[in-house]
């Protein structure tokens, strides 16, 4: 399932988001969503969201 869809995206599912400075090379990290920060109900590159550890990106993948 990929990470377009708001709807598709809750507080406490495990995902892994691209960082601002990993668009480049594609690298994913993984974590817990702590917060949606995406207030549109979807976005072609992914709905953006801070994670327990507070890193900040775009969700490519819920896992």
């Amino acid at each position: 399932m990929n990470g377009t869809n708001r709807a598709d995206i809750k507080v406490g599912l495990t995902v892994a988001i691209v960082l601002k400075q990993d668009q480049r090379s594609g690298k994913l990290t993984q974590g817990t969503v702590q917060k949606l920060l995406t207030n549109s109900p979807n976005h072609p590159h992914g709905i953006k969201v801070r994670l327990t550890d507070g890193a900040v990106g775009r969700v490519k993948e819920i896992l």
